[in-house]
């Protein structure tokens, strides 16, 4: 009974529930981490795309059963190596779908489509899109994305339109990082065994993804920059005169935002040493827990982005 307890949970990929955490962009870079109804819109939407991603993952696991069975790390899922039926699954599958969608549809009406939007982007991904190459990369940075307007229809807060490219940015690069480390994994396998385990590798060359991963760190971190150059945060303002005297020039009393892109161009390279040095990449959440370096710079971003949004107000 305990050991199907633990298998249901791995079942149900709780580490990738990090990913999640993107429904707190509109919020957090519009100032409402301070508004409880705002925020408790955003916890519940947050629990609710764990559920519904929980549930696509089972799905994919049904779809790709006989092929993670041939990879040299999936094959330990549990329905790869038989821990859990497949019916099991598809019953957990379907009450996860169920409850995900009767919540989601409480929140408002532009959020319950998205949820369905991304539910058939996932699936659509799962069945067909995921081997067709470059369209599998542009599926799952499309999942990212999607997470981040969750967030906004969750709360009416807007991102800006640099916030949106950052985050298309970053969402293909993880992307490509991801297929890169797939790549790195089976590197030593036949094309025929490549297409087997998945038939998008096979028309990928490690150097084309070098070179798609290079235009994407590069992007991230320029619209990054201009996010936090042109963007006026609207965040909580205390008075800090006598941190902030009003000889200053103006730029540095309102662009203190720019302060969060040492912590992002070192997590960028960091990521980049991850796939290209360890052979990592392969699940983002993976890398992130994994990596203390990488994880204590994540928090210091998140601390920074906080500390100047809601005591300097950016």
């Amino acid at each position: 009974m305990i050991k199907k307890a633990f298998s249901t949970l791995k079942l149900l990929r709780p580490r990738q529930w990090i990913k999640n955490l993107a429904v707190f962009a509109a919020i957090t870079f519009n100032g409402g981490l301070l508004n409880t109804v705002l925020l408790q819109q955003v916890l519940v939407a947050f629990f609710i795309f764990c559920g519904l991603s929980s549930a696509i993952y089972i799905m994919n696991d049904i779809f790709d059963i006989e092929k993670d069975r041939l990879h040299p790390f999936k094959k330990f899922r549990p329905l790869a190596n038989r821990s859990l039926s497949i019916s099991f699954a598809l019953i957990i599958a379907f009450v996860l779908t169920a409850l995900s969608l009767w919540a989601g549809s409480s929140i408002g009406k532009g959020f319950f489509i998205l949820m369905i939007t991304y539910l058939f982007l996932q699936v659509y991904y799962s069945m067909v899109l995921k081997h067709i190459a470059i369209i599998d990369i542009l599926a799952l940075a499309g999942g990212y994305i999607l997470r981040v307007y969750a967030g906004e229809f969750a709360t009416g807060l807007h991102i800006s339109v640099w916030l949106l490219l950052t985050t298309i940015s970053i969402s293909l690069f993880l992307a490509i990082g991801k297929r890169r480390s797939e790549l790195t994994l089976i590197s030593k396998y036949s094309d025929a065994q490549k297409k087997l385990v998945r038939s998008s590798l096979s028309h990928y060359s490690e150097r084309l993804l070098d070179v798609y991963a290079s235009i994407f760190a590069t992007s991230t971190f320029i619209t990054y920059a201009l996010f936090t150059f042109l963007e006026n945060q609207t965040g909580y303002k205390p008075s800090f005169g006598f941190l902030m005297p009003q000889f200053l020039p103006e730029f540095l009393q309102k662009k203190w935002l720019m302060i969060t892109i040492i912590p992002v161009v070192y997590g960028l390279m960091r990521y980049l040493q991850d796939i290209y040095e360890k052979h990592e990449g392969e699940s983002p959440d993976k890398v992130l827990l994994s990596d203390r370096p990488l994880l204590i710079t994540v928090i210091i971003w998140v601390v920074l982005v906080i500390s100047t949004i809601y005591l300097f107000g950016g």
